[in-house]
This record gives structure tokens, sequence and C-alpha cells, in this order.
């Protein structure tokens, strides 16, 4: 071993914020059906205005406002019914002083009319005669032909994961594909002699199954990327520079299981520098100090500890949101979280950011805590909180936000 530990450490908000790749995915069509949680590569304007017409947002009467102005239980309007509008259909009646026509939800206002009164506030007290108990002002019960969306309006911009809403706006328009960037292709390569694959039947002593290389192929499915499996590359002097010179044409992003030892680091920092440029080796973030960023032709690179439980917090505080950044979102969509208390005092170093998985149960936040080998620790948590780089720990009792594991 050469001894040689790190670079100076970043720290993970300077990573987040000048660790910028600029290599994205190319850009597909896809039809809507299959365009939930991917991101357009341009924002999407409205061919025509939203609803299109002015309609009904409730079941009632059509009615002139003035016509109203007044009424009460003890001083009703009195108006003639007039007729009816169907749904799917243009009026084929118009709305006439103390004049009204019945209208259901989402139906067209007929010419003549400037809102409708809900039913709740009428009554039919004769055949042909609708009492009015309650006014309405002009526009009430109502949308506008284009208060949706405006003609020419953005219905969806670039960059952000399209959700259900958003294709439902879209189907509306008429707008029935969308460009959007293409899912991720993140290799995944693992390094080490110990390492063998998960089928192995019987370890002999020293070996370890591949796990890190199984969970992070979840975070990538989960993040909406597609995990390219690169097999375990030994310690043989050359065989990552030649796996990377390998894969490196065929991805996105390419993500090292990198090994605990520092010769072992000190390898893959060789190999990655031999084909293209290291931004940091060593983070300030506890654990996973021993992260690697690269940049080699364009294509980000993430060298992850090989203690699992260090490799996958670091992938989601820094792989994930390169995953998100690769296919044209810049901001991933927020996880889901909730509040709880600190059952406990947690100390941390100042400059350092602390990811510490918990378990939550009835508002209280349990810390757990175990070597970095132990996935246990992970499968344990209900989600994770940050002790933030300036704090030196957290007291017992204090509110915190916790990030929760789908």
């Amino acid at each position: 071993m050469s001894g040689r530990e790190f670079f100076t450490a970043r720290t993970v908000s300077e990573a987040l914020t000048g660790f910028r790749p600029l290599h994205r995915t190319p850009v597909e069509r896809l039809e809507l059906a299959a365009a939930l949680h991917r991101v357009p590569a341009a924002p999407v304007s409205a061919p025509c205005a939203l609803p299109g017409f002015v309609r009904s947002t409730v079941d009632g009467f059509a009615v002139r406002a003035a016509d109203t102005y007044g009424a009460s239980e003890g001083l009703p309007s009195y108006l003639d019914l007039l007729g009816a509008v169907r749904m799917g259909a243009a009026p084929d009646v118009a709305v006439r002083a103390a004049g009204c026509v019945a209208i259901p939800t989402g139906a067209v206002l007929p010419d003549g009319a400037d809102a409708v009164v809900m039913v709740e506030y009428t009554a039919e007290t004769m055949p042909g005669t609708i009492e009015v108990t309650r006014p309405v002002a002009p526009g009430g019960g109502l949308v506008r032909a284009d208060e949706d969306v405006a003609a020419g309006a953005a219905l969806v911009p670039a960059g952000r994961p399209l959700r259900a809403p958003e294709l439902g706006l879209l189907a509306a328009a008429g707008v029935t594909t969308v460009a959007v960037h293409a899912r991720p292709r993140v290799a995944i390569i693992s390094t080490g002699d110990e390492v063998v694959p998960p089928h192995t039947a019987e370890l002999t002593p020293g070996q370890v199954r591949d796990a890190t290389a199984s969970a992070l192929a979840g975070l990538v499915v989960d993040a909406g990327g597609e995990p390219v499996p690169a097999g375990i590359v030994s310690d043989e002097p050359g065989a990552l520079k030649a796996r990377l010179s390998d894969v490196l044409p065929e991805v996105d992003l390419v993500v090292i299981s990198a090994g605990s030892s520092v010769g072992t680091r000190d390898e893959t920092a060789g190999a990655v520098a031999e084909v293209g440029d290291i931004w940091c080796h060593g983070l300030a973030i506890k654990p996973g100090k021993p992260t690697l960023l690269a940049e080699c032709g364009g294509i980000p690179l993430i060298g992850l500890p090989g203690n699992p439980l260090s490799a996958l917090v670091v992938f989601g505080q820094i792989g994930i949101p390169l995953l998100w950044r690769t296919a044209g979102c810049e901001t991933p969509p927020p996880r889901p979280s909730t509040r709880a208390r600190l059952s406990r005092d947690l100390a941390s170093a100042a400059g350092r950011l602390d990811v510490v998985q918990v378990r939550v149960r009835d508002g209280i936040a349990e810390p757990l805590f175990g070597p970095s080998a132990l996935l246990s620790v992970l499968t344990r948590a209900d989600g994770y909180l940050i002790v933030p780089e300036p704090a030196t720990g957290l007291d017992t009792g204090t509110d915190v936000e916790i990030t929760l594991y789908a």
C-alpha cells in the first residue's frame, strides 16, 4: 500500500453544487402511457385554451347575476325556467332577463348568462318557475374558457419529472406524445479479489458475496434509471481501467464499489485518473468519506466505499442527484418525510454531514448504529436524518426531519 489517503475532502454541499457534468441522456418521444416520471426535454405549450369554453362548476341554473341581487330565503327571486343544457352539446337555448336555464356541472354556459346559481339555493315552486334564495356574483359557479390554461401557455415545463396530473393536463390539451430524456443507463462495477457473485454456493475464508451491486441496482431503478451490471473487477493492475474503457461509451453514469483499503482506493483512483479527470477523492460525510467523483469523457463517475452501508448512503446523497441530472432534472423530486423527536443525543463534527439511520415509532426517532459493513442497519431503518455540516450534534428531544425509505 502506498499509504496515500485522500485529496482534500469536499463537503457534500460543495459536491452537489460544484460537481455538475454536462452529460444528458438522449431524447426520445413517448406516448403518455409510458411517460410517467420521465423528464421533458423541452416545455410543452398548449395548442389551445383549456377548458376551451365557459363551463359550469356546479349543478344549478345559468342566470344573469343581476336577476339574483337581493335574493334571500325571506325574499327570493323568481325566474322563468327556459330549458336545460345537455352535457357534451352546445346549448340550444339562451338566458334572457328574469329567466334561467338548468345546467349540470361541466356543461357549456348558454348565451346571455354570466353566472350559475347552485341548485342547493333554488327550488321549483311551481312548474316552470325557479325560486332563488341566495344571490350570485358575475362569474360565480363557472370557469372561463382559458382559466385552466391559456392558448400557447406552458402545459408542462422542461426539467421536471411528469406526474399523473401533468399527464392528465397534456391529454386534456390533445397532446398524446412528449419528448423526454431517456432513462439513464448506470454501469455498476464491483471491485476486489475478495468479492464473488451472489450465486456462489460456498465461500472460502475471506470471500464475500457482492451485496452492494444488487442494492445499488435497486436504488437506480427507484430513481428511474436502468442498471447495467458490469461485473466484478479484480485488484490486478490495469483491470479496472480496461473495464472502464469498455463501459464508458455505453452508459450515462458509472458507479464503482471501490473497496475499503487504502491500497484498493489508490488503485481505483489511479485507474479513473487514466481515463478521466478526478473532481474530488474524499467527501466530508459519515459514513462514506472515501468517495471519489470524476468525469470521464463527459460521463460522470462516482467511486463508492466498499462497505455496503457507506456505499448506499453516499449513493443516496450524491449518486441519485447525479442520476436525475443526467436525465435532465436539476432538482430531484422530494422524498417522503416526517417529523419526529430525537430519542437521544447525537454527536457530530462541524464541517461534516452525518447521515444517521433511524427507526420511527410514535413520533420518536431512535438512531440505529453499527459498523458500515452491516447492511442490516439499513434493513431495520425506516429512514434517516441529517446532522448538517455546521452542527456539532443534536440534543435529545430535538424535532428532526426524517427522510423515509419507500
